[in-house]
């Protein structure tokens, strides 16, 4: 009963699988690695990777994870407040904010995270790795980095007029 409430709240999301054969005396031994992105579709969003001997169960071990790593991301009308790059391993991305209509302007995996967290225009493009894992975990981290003016002003103990300008 309790795990179709949490459906219900969060969007799933497979980026990829993965096969693994380890070769032993009996034959081949497969192994599966899932990436999933788990997101509310309102600013929060998480990355997570499941390995189990089958399918269905490396699917819920990565969302599992990913509900463990969910981040908090900053939304102004519907981009992001300003420009950011992640990086992850030799993996870059960099997302700028995009006008109203525009729409998610990402590849693959990148595309995943920002859709699960909400963001509904935005501009993206990935550099280094075309690993979908790489680039997941290189997106979150830039999503990491987002500042609100809220959260500047905050920090800085000024109001937000004051540093708007």
């Amino acid at each position: 009963m309790q795990r179709r409430e949490e459906q219900s709240e969060f969007k799933e999301k497979l980026v990829s699988v993965n096969r693994v054969v380890k070769t032993v005396k009996g034959g081949r031994n497969f192994r599966f690695s899932a990436l999933m992105v788990v997101g509310d579709g309102a600013g929060r969003v998480g990355a997570g990777m499941g390995k189990a001997a089958e399918i269905p169960e490396a699917i819920r071990k990565g969302v599992e994870d990913a509900k463990k790593n969910m981040i908090t991301v900053p939304i102004v009308g519907t981009t992001i407040p300003h420009q950011t790059t992640g990086y992850f391993g030799t993996g870059k991305v960099i997302m700028l904010p995009a006008e109203e209509g525009s729409g998610v302007i990402a590849g693959g995996a990148a595309r995943a995270v920002l859709e699960l967290a909400g963001v509904k225009d935005i501009r993206t493009k990935s550099y280094g790795t075309a690993n979908p894992i790489n680039t997941v975990k290189a997106t979150v981290e830039g999503l990491k980095l987002l500042r609100s003016a809220e959260q500047v002003a905050k920090m800085r103990g000024k109001t937000v007029e004051e540093i708007m300008g």
